[in-house]
Formats: structure tokens, sequence, C-alpha cells
């Protein structure tokens, strides 16, 4: 089984995530934040990765820190379950819709991680949830992940549904990727026989 476990605990932060790669999409997320709790279902029900987070944070000072630390966990609780990498599909890009919007999301499962975030907000807020958040959530999982993510909103004018559909348009490239793929036998897609950083 590809699966991956993380506790991260700080001074700011107490975080504890789990993850099945081959899982069917189930989640219990509870970070005390509302919307990001929201988005972070739609990464696992859209990846049918299974998603356990549990984390609380210094929100009386702001929902930074806990977000960017649930980033940083995740993404090395990804890394973890996709081991060596053999088999793996590796490459994967979606096209979101959610509405109005439209947004584009590649990813390069190579062990280098590298974000690009193309996508912009005329509001400052959905809710209580700060939008720039959202790409400091990319950028921790991002890193930790070891992946290259591009991430661009083609159109689109609601807030909520431009963050949905960078969620959502992750979910569906990773799910793509991290796929094990009957053809590769089990081989490392890479011509230099290694995915790393």
């Amino acid at each position: 089984m590809r699966n991956g476990a993380i506790t991260r605990k700080t001074k700011e932060t107490d975080i504890e995530i789990s993850v099945d790669l081959d899982g069917a999409g189930r989640s219990k997320i509870a970070t005390g934040i509302g919307f990001f709790d929201h988005m972070l279902e739609q990464l696992a029900r859209h990846s049918l990765i299974d998603i356990d987070i549990r984390a609380t944070g210094d929100l009386h000072i702001d929902q930074h820190h806990t977000v960017e630390d649930t980033g940083i966990a995740l993404g090395q609780a990804v890394r973890q379950a996709l081991g060596d990498m053999a088999g793996i599909a590796r490459f994967a890009d979606v096209l979101l819709p959610m509405d109005e919007t439209l947004t584009r999301v590649a990813v390069d499962i190579s062990g280098r991680p590298f974000l690009v975030f193309r996508t912009k907000y005329a509001h400052g807020k959905i809710g209580a949830f700060d939008t720039e958040l959202v790409r400091e959530f990319f950028q921790a999982f991002t890193t930790h992940a070891a992946i290259n993510i591009h991430v661009e909103t083609l159109y689109g004018e609601n807030a909520h549904h431009i963050a949905e559909s960078s969620f959502k348009g992750l979910a569906r490239a990773l799910r793509a990727a991290v796929a094990l793929d009957p053809r590769q036998n089990g081989a490392i897609p890479s011509t230099k026989g290694l995915l790393s950083c």
C-alpha cells in the first residue's frame, strides 16, 4: 500500500496527517478553518486519495501558520507515500471549469519542486479566509511533495470558484499522475532511472 503519515509539531501548530494514494477519496479534515477544510475535502474527493488531517494552530493570531504547515505536512505525507515513484504515470494536466471560472493545472512528479501560480483574486477574502493563503498552501505542498505544479486561472470572477477550481484541478491532476501505469511495468518513469531532488 502507498501510505504516508506525518506528525508536525511546532510552537505555532500541531498537525497529524495520513494519506492513502490508492484510496477512494475519503477524508476526515479538521483544521479549525472552515473554508480550508472545504478545499481539503475537495482535494481528497476528486484525487481519490484518502486524507485524514487534524490540525490545531495559533488561529488567535491568524490562519497563515495553520494553512502553510498543513501544506508542508501534507506534501511530506504524499512524498512518503510515493516512495521511489516506480510505475507512476508522473505527468498530468487538467482544465477544470467551475461556473464562470476555468483553471488549468499541470503536474510533474519529478522530485524537483517548483510552483508557477498565476491566479488572481479581485477580493482579499472568502468569508474569513485570506485568498493569499491559497498560494501559501500550494507553495508549501509543492516544495515538500517535491512536485512541479503549474496553476493558472484562465478566467473567472468569483473568488470561491477560483480557489475551488485550483484545488479541484490539483486533485484531478494528482489523481492521474500518481496512478500506477501498467505499461510502466514498475519502472521509474525517467531516462535517468531516478526521480529525486
